[in-house]
């Protein structure tokens, strides 16, 4: 009973360091996720000062992290992204741009010039070659390789 009893007089203690390492986590992440177990772990300490047992203050943090985390964090990534350019970019911005096949292009060579001015080896998506000069889109990319299918317009 001693060893609890420790345990239950220094839990503050384990709150404080809870509160501090989800705080570091969560400014290397960036997702709120551990900004809200940190609060969870902020009322786990206030059920310490209050006098709880320790089993009630795991309960009680564990509870409004898991609230927090429903209920606060969407509004609040919410409220973060919603600044953000909406446009695409890398790689998300090449799916289904159009373009031109500058040698026939197979299951496994071509090349392709695409609307944006760059020049891509590319295959085929379906491996139906596609004839030089006929219009393509990027269906995906795969490493420096533009997968294309052809397009009529």
């Amino acid at each position: 009973m001693d060893f609890i009893a420790g345990i239950e007089q220094w839990a503050w203690i384990g709150w404080l360091v809870l509160i501090a390492v989800f705080l570091v986590i969560e400014m290397m992440t960036l997702d709120f996720t551990f900004l809200m177990l940190s609060f969870g772990s902020v009322l786990g300490l206030v059920a310490d000062l209050v006098g709880l047992p320790l089993w009630a203050q795991v309960i009680i943090a564990a509870a409004a992290a898991a609230l927090f985390i429903f209920f606060l964090r969407p509004p609040l990534l919410h409220r973060l992204r919603r600044g953000e350019d909406p446009a695409k970019s890398n790689v998300a911005a090449l799916i289904d741009l159009r373009g031109t096949a500058l040698h026939d292009i197979t299951n496994i060579s071509g090349q392709v010039k695409l609307s944006n001015g760059d020049t891509w080896t590319a295959r085929s998506a379906d491996g139906v070659p596609i004839l030089q000069g006929s219009r393509v889109a990027v269906s995906e990319i795969n490493g420096a390789t533009a997968i294309v299918r052809p397009v009529t317009e």
